[in-house]
């Protein structure tokens, strides 16, 4: 019986990554959680693709303890649940989707902007308590509020293109130096952007210079009657300041997908001091979680976990060179530190073994080099340990 090689596949990842796994030759076995380390430790010998979402952490021990290991999806938007350093140093490279479930999110941002802005929220509490509150009271049209972006990423832009087309002015923030889409206006700095803002919706990454960054300070430079959108993380917002804010009557309301503790599976307990404020929309960590975009992020992912393997293509890999590479029978990959004379010496071992090259890709990022080279023949293990014998290799492999 010929033997499959394995992949796994946690939290519900959508079956169109199954699929394409399978399409592959791969043996895919699936789980509908996140998964502990004594569990991982479990269930990774023999697993050659490990893909996750956003609540399985994997750090160093489940890393050494995974020797079969060859790449690691996050089938999400976030890589922050994994210890990239310890990754890279064991030439693994991390995948994610950084754009199929943008337009999710940013759908949600709109919709609770919308609601939260005419009160949606109260309105329907009311009434189906059996109360007619027919009243425009705190109620705002959209149309000529000024929206303030924090992170004007993927998300940020697309979110601003759509704000802009239903009447919003749009001022954003960002610590990259990002062009400007439409009519958005940059702000020089966070307080200005507050003072400026009646919704400020949030969009930052999870690098650790971003916890706590909105708490009672920013809260009191927001405008009276403001409101606060946090779809990115948890860890952004001080939850029991907002929860000051809003009750005290600064804020006029809130919606937030995302907090920093989060139930682990399906149906466990959610707690939370925002539970119970009105006008404040909470939601399960579903901005992303739409069928569209789960299926999209599904093939997308699981597409360059196979490129890597089959073809050692990184394209958008979070921790390695990006190298994208065109299918290939013979191809060698050597992830190596970024000094001079490295492709000398690799060319010199293929040239003594008689192979000629074919196509060789090569990219650098800070310490590290990664190439990819095709050569006319196959090539012999002989050759691969004498290319990783070299001194400044790390890691040298065959794919396919």
């Amino acid at each position: 019986m010929t033997h499959k090689p394995r992949a796994l596949l946690l939290e519900g990842i959508h079956p169109s990554a199954v699929e394409v796994l399978e399409q592959d030759g791969y043996q895919v076995d699936t789980r509908p959680v996140a998964l502990s380390e004594a569990e991982l430790a479990e269930a990774l010998p023999g697993v050659e693709l490990l893909g996750i979402r956003s609540n399985t952490t994997i750090g160093e021990r489940t890393l050494s303890r995974s020797p079969d290991l060859k790449a690691l999806g996050c089938f999400c938007i976030g890589t922050n649940q994994v210890d990239l350093e310890t990754a890279t140093a064991r030439a693994l490279p991390v995948f994610n989707a950084p754009y199929s479930n943008s337009r999710s999110v940013v759908e949600l941002v709109i919709g609770e902007i919308i609601a939260l802005s005419r009160r949606l929220t109260d309105k329907n509490r009311l009434l189906h308590a059996g109360i007619w509150d027919k009243s425009a009271r705190g109620s705002h049209e959209v149309r000529g509020r000024t929206l303030g972006i924090v992170g004007y990423g993927n998300i940020g832009t697309q979110l601003a293109n759509l704000a802009e087309a239903i009447g919003m002015r749009v001022v954003f923030h960002d610590i990259a130096d990002r062009p400007a889409h439409g009519n958005a206006q940059r702000m020089r700095d966070l307080p200005t952007l507050l003072a400026r803002a009646d919704v400020v919706s949030l969009h930052v990454d999870g690098r650790p210079g971003n916890a706590g960054l909105f708490g009672r300070a920013e809260f009191a430079r927001m405008k009276p009657g403001s409101l606060l959108v946090n779809a990115s993380r948890g860890m952004v917002v001080d939850d029991a300041a907002l929860r000051e804010s809003i009750a005290g009557g600064h804020l006029a309301g809130a919606a937030l997908d995302v907090f920093p503790v989060e139930p682990k599976a399906q149906g466990d307990p959610f707690e939370s001091g925002l539970r119970g404020l009105d006008n404040v929309i909470l939601t399960p960590h579903v901005a992303a979680s739409t069928q569209e975009a789960q299926e999209e992020i599904g093939w997308f992912v699981a597409g360059k976990l196979l490129r890597y393997v089959r073809d050692g293509s990184t394209g958008l890999a979070v921790n390695l060179p990006n190298v994208q590479t065109a299918p290939s029978a013979n191809v060698l990959t050597l992830l190596h530190r970024n000094v001079p004379g490295v492709m000398v010496d690799l060319n010199q071992v293929l040239q003594d073994a008689g192979l000629n090259i074919t196509a060789q890709s090569l990219a650098t990022a800070g310490d590290l080099g990664y190439v990819v080279t095709a050569v006319d023949r196959p090539v012999r293990e002989s050759v691969r340990q004498a290319i990783a014998a070299l001194p400044t290799t790390v890691d040298c492999r065959l794919p396919g």
